[in-house]
């Protein structure tokens, strides 16, 4: 009985080693297909997460503008409606940056393409 459970043990070892061999070289050969690099794989995150502020943003920055305007609009408080004004210019001063960065980034990405800053010309080779 000693013997059999030890052939059973040999058998489950070899079995296991085989199973990680395989995976190995599974994953080895898949590498090359799934090719992103950490910078790669970190924008699309970051493009992801963007998306998500600015339409986050511009809810948020739509229902608390039409409060503002609300106030403004049926207030008879002078004060009120002088602070509504103010937060009105700042949500739209705020809204216009959130969706510039954007942009901002967009236009500077080719122009600090891989790390070499390319200043009006063709990238160096």
């Amino acid at each position: 009985m000693v013997k059999k459970f030890k052939v059973n043990s040999e058998k489950v070892r070899v079995a296991y080693w085989s199973f990680v061999g395989v995976a190995a070289a599974m994953i080895l050969s898949l590498h090359p297909v799934m090719a992103d690099t950490i910078w790669e794989r970190f924008s699309a995150i970051m493009q992801d997460i963007y998306g998500q502020i600015v339409a986050l943003s511009t809810i948020v920055a739509v229902t608390v503008g039409s409060i503002a305007l609300i106030i403004r609009m049926v207030s008879r408080n002078q004060r009120a409606v002088d602070e509504a004004t103010q937060w009105l210019k700042r949500i739209v001063i705020t809204w216009i940056i959130l969706n510039s960065l954007g942009f901002i980034v967009a236009y500077l990405q080719p122009l600090i393409a891989g790390g070499n800053y390319v200043h009006g010309g063709t990238p160096p080779v």
